[in-house]
């Protein structure tokens, strides 16, 4: 089991530096990632230890609920609201593997497409088996979608 989980070790670890240093926002954002990551360990039949690749699929989707409560608090109207939470997106995204560019995605999104031969709307699927694996992390599904979608369409 060593190296199992050393992305949990690493905020546990910075959640003790953080704590020490006063710094509230740092803090608050990595206690409820580690929240949300034991919750996903003990969800299921049986509890177990999540490897590094669903700790960062766990702190992707928090990622993603940051930027969405933003969004809906800049609609609102709740300015302060929104930079909370766009600060606590700042800390998450630390810990994710740097987002893919929009050059970066077209152009694995083309490989997907060259390399299954779908064309039209019926090949989403087929694409998305394909382009999800290599961008596991690097980018939302929604925004891969919109490109294979883009691109079959083209």
């Amino acid at each position: 089991m060593a190296g199992m989980a050393d992305l949990k070790d690493r905020l546990r670890g910075d959640l003790t530096t953080a704590i020490k240093a006063r710094d509230e926002l740092r803090s608050a954002t990595l206690r409820m990632a580690l929240t949300a990551v034991t919750t996903e360990e003990v969800a299921g039949k049986e509890q177990r230890e999540l490897s590094d690749e669903e700790v960062v699929a766990v702190l992707g989707r928090e990622a993603k609920k940051r930027r969405e409560a933003a969004t809906a608090y800049d609609d609102a109207g709740r300015a302060e609201l929104a930079a909370r939470e766009r600060d606590e997106l700042g800390v998450l995204e630390a810990y994710l593997p740097a987002q893919l560019s929009d050059e970066e995605l077209r152009d694995l999104v083309a490989a997907a497409v060259a390399q299954t031969g779908a064309s039209g709307p019926r090949g989403l699927g087929q694409v998305m088996k394909v382009v999800q694996p290599q961008v596991a992390g690097r980018a939302e599904g929604g925004r891969v979608a919109a490109e294979v979608r883009r691109q079959l369409a083209g």
